[in-house]
């Protein structure tokens, strides 16, 4: 897994603001500020979407000015498209769906539950300059990110 230091692979993939499905790219969100990119095992599983209603609802994170959060999955755009509407999401999420980019943080689960190549449960701080300032990955599939560690990683930018 990436850790705090290491420069944030950039990457382009489909994804939906709750609307639109079109294509993100990291490095166009670092140009105007940190960036928390959190990775999650499935659209709809209660945990993944309580950590994604989590960063939504504190105002450090996901309320914070100038700070933008991209969730990212191996479902498809049009299944976040429901996951995003259902629980107002206002942040993008992603399709990683070859699991490319999970890959390259080093957060790919050879296998959970039964599901071949998906997404562990991770956070990452990244910065304008594309450094990583904060890395967690969850231990186990409940696992969830100190959201004071992550409000303090982007005090500290």
């Amino acid at each position: 897994m990436l850790t705090a230091g290491s420069a944030a692979p950039d990457f382009i993939l489909p994804g939906t603001d709750g609307e639109v499905v079109r294509e993100y790219m990291l490095a166009e969100h670092t140009r105007d500020g940190p960036v928390v990119l959190a990775f999650y095992l499935f659209d709809f599983n209660e945990a993944c979407t309580e950590l994604l209603r989590a960063l939504r609802d504190d105002d450090g994170v996901g309320g914070r000015d100038g700070v933008t959060v991209l969730g990212v999955s191996r479902d498809s755009a049009f299944s976040h498209r429901a996951l995003a509407r259902e629980h107002d999401l206002p942040f993008p999420l992603l399709s990683d769906s070859d699991g490319a980019v999970a890959e390259r943080y080093g957060v790919r689960l050879d296998e959970l539950a039964g599901h071949r190549d998906v997404c562990n449960r991770a956070v990452f701080v990244v910065d304008t300059a594309t450094t990583v300032r904060y890395a967690w990955a969850a231990d186990d599939p409940e696992g969830r990110p100190d959201l004071d560690e992550v409000r303090a990683a982007l005090d500290d930018l």
